[in-house]
């Protein structure tokens, strides 16, 4: 299956701007749940097409107006999947690491030119993705945050909008969690 190349649209809405002081990414699919060794390849390369391309696309756009600003945030948003790996979500976890890695690397190629880059890796969230996964997945993740609930929306909007600001200006290629209490290291 051929990986679509949106780079031309991304492009294009970024050239559309006066300027691009902040980029949040915030791309994700699920998929099925599956063991790593009965995933279809069809799904394991829409996910990471959406999840870690999608991010890619984003970001090689931006940048080069953010260095000839002088100035950037950006923000992409991963999952603390990412961090962890769940259980029969090889492609979703796969992805999200690809997307940190992705954010460290451009924080450190962007971090002289006065521009911070950094991730947020939320734990669940009852969004439009839980329609992606089963009952019993759900139920899975809900048990490994020690909160005992999802994290509300409004919280991660809290973080990013901060990770986005100019009050930002020191951290880059970092990793912020908002998982409740899963990641504790």
């Amino acid at each position: 299956m051929p990986i679509p190349d949106n780079s031309d649209s991304v492009s294009a809405a970024v050239a559309a701007c006066t300027r691009v002081d902040a980029l949040i990414t915030s791309a994700g699919i699920a998929g099925p749940n599956a063991t790593t060794w009965e995933y279809p390849f069809e799904d394991w390369r829409k996910i990471m097409s959406v999840n870690l391309d999608g991010t890619w696309h984003c970001l090689r756009a931006a940048a080069p107006r953010m260095i000839e600003q002088g100035y950037g945030r950006v923000v992409t948003i991963a999952s603390v999947a990412g961090k962890e790996g769940n259980p029969n979500a090889p492609a979703y976890s796969a992805s999200k690491a690809g997307v940190i890695s992705l954010t460290k690397s451009m924080g450190k190629e962007l971090a002289t030119h006065n521009i911070s880059v950094n991730c947020v890796t939320p734990a669940a969230a009852k969004t439009r993705i839980f329609d992606q996964m089963s009952q019993e997945f759900i139920d899975f993740m809900l048990a490994k945050i020690p909160r005992g609930r999802f994290l509300e929306v409004d919280e991660a909007a809290a973080l990013i909008a901060w990770a986005a600001s100019e009050e930002c200006s020191f951290s880059t290629g970092s990793i912020f969690d908002v998982s409740g209490g899963r990641s504790v290291y």
